[in-house]
């Protein structure tokens, strides 16, 4: 099987983030091109440690992509460690993110730009909790399979736009590989620790770019440890090659259709994420 590489590593620094006092972000995708992380648009590491006090956040609105919301450290009530959820929003939605109580929080929020074709599909929520993410858990490794394949297990979420999200926490020496579609694009970002990713060394809190292909089928990249508890995500994902605009909580495929998102939204035509349908709220 061919294998993939890495071809570009970055790092970005740590800013405050819109929540204030206590919260942290990381712009992942910062300096990276539209063209070379295509299917994703942006790609946020938050890290919030709130007292509580003041609600903080609140409803806002999204069109023309999907959210993907990875919890690595979360709570017991709404906020679940280890959680995942694909929020679909499509020819758009209303959701609330407010915070009133003291929270740790870290999570990995990723938006993932629809075909266009599916551009303004109906709004749907889809959520598995942690103990029902396919995974492998062996004497010196971890994986768990948010999205797509690997290793022989497969996600149950259903995909407008085709794309592999896996967790991997591995000691060190560990050994794994992974399958990626020859087209996908992606990268990976390391958590904690360093790895071995084919032959760059990928470390704490940096991105490394999955290489491009011409191939057709599936390509592989080996992943070692180098540090005990190393952790890294991969998220890789088909391209639509196809240009878009991106203007605040908007994707779409003109100037024109982001004015009119922004009309529909001020004229109350956006249902809220609560209301809608229980078919539309799926529960893995």
């Amino acid at each position: 099987m061919k294998q993939r590489s890495i071809t570009t590593i970055t790092q970005n620094p740590w800013h405050s983030g819109f929540l204030g006092t206590g919260h942290k972000a990381k712009a992942v995708l910062d300096g990276i091109s539209y063209k070379q992380s295509d299917p994703f648009i942006l790609f946020m590491d938050d890290s919030l440690d709130l007292p509580g006090g003041e609600p903080v956040g609140g409803p806002h609105p999204h069109a023309g992509f999907e959210t993907l919301t990875l919890v690595l450290e979360g709570n017991e009530t709404d906020w679940k460690t280890g959680s995942f959820e694909l929020m679909t929003a499509g020819k758009g939605i209303i959701h609330t993110e407010e915070i009133t109580s003291e929270q740790k929080l870290r999570i990995l929020q990723v938006w993932l730009v629809l075909p266009p074709e599916k551009r303004w599909a109906e709004p749907r929520l889809q959520r598995i909790l942690l103990e029902d993410v396919p995974r492998i858990k062996a004497g010196d490794h971890e994986i768990r399979v948010y999205s797509g394949t690997s290793n022989g297990l497969t996600s149950p979420l259903d995909n407008y736009t085709p794309f592999t999200l896996v967790d991997f926490r591995l000691n060190k020496t560990a050994i794994v590989t992974q399958e990626i579609p020859a087209q996908y694009q992606g990268l990976v970002y390391v958590l904690e620790g360093s790895v071995k990713a084919g032959d760059k060394i990928i470390k704490a809190e940096q991105a490394g770019w999955l290489s491009s292909s011409t191939e057709t089928g599936n390509t592989e990249l080996q992943f070692q440890a180098l540090d005990e508890n190393t952790h890294f995500v991969l998220y890789a994902g088909q391209p639509h090659n196809v240009p878009v605009v991106h203007h605040g909580p908007f994707v779409a495929d003109t100037s024109e259709e982001i004015s009119r998102l922004y009309r529909d939204f001020r004229r109350g035509q956006f249902p809220h994420l609560n209301d809608l349908p229980a078919g539309q709220k799926i529960n893995y």
